[in-house]
């Protein structure tokens, strides 16, 4: 089963989201998940000390490049992992992300704080499962890829 994983990257250092994704995806891949991020083929980009929202240059990091990727990896993934837990502000690509779930009939799992940036109808209502800790999220996860 392929799962996406999103989260927020703007204002955020490399070390952050990389460690983050790594993390999660080390547990995600022990259940059985094949595991995509946005981060894929980004490499060049370890060193940021705070990621920007746009304007990279190199060919993998075009502002067109990034959308077109990770919506295609979205729509062939079967679930979309959306970790907020530690967004300080909107994470608008993640939006972008759940969106492009939602309507591609994507399994939408979405973890975050009960008060925030991202309490808006929109997300709470394109999470198919919806939960205020990643762990607690994490766990159903394990159980979804244990049932298939």
């Amino acid at each position: 089963m392929k799962i996406y994983l999103a989260g927020p990257i703007s204002g955020k250092s490399a070390d952050d989201v990389y460690n983050r994704i790594q993390t999660v995806s080390f547990r995600l891949k022990l259940f059985g998940y094949e595991v995509q991020n946005p981060m894929t083929g980004k490499g060049h980009l370890r060193t940021e000390k705070e990621f920007v929202a746009k304007d990279y240059r190199h060919p993998v990091a075009t502002n067109h490049a990034i959308i077109e990727r990770d919506r295609w990896m979205v729509k062939r993934s079967d679930v979309v992992f959306a970790n907020l837990m530690d967004a300080e502000e909107k994470s608008i690509g993640t939006i972008m992300e759940l969106a492009w779930a939602h309507d591609n009939g994507v399994h939408t799992v979405v973890a975050m704080p009960e008060t925030g940036p991202h309490n808006h109808a929109f997300i709470i209502e394109t999470a198919d499962i919806l939960f205020h800790n990643a762990e607690d999220a994490i766990q159903y996860l394990r159980l979804l890829v244990q049932d298939e």
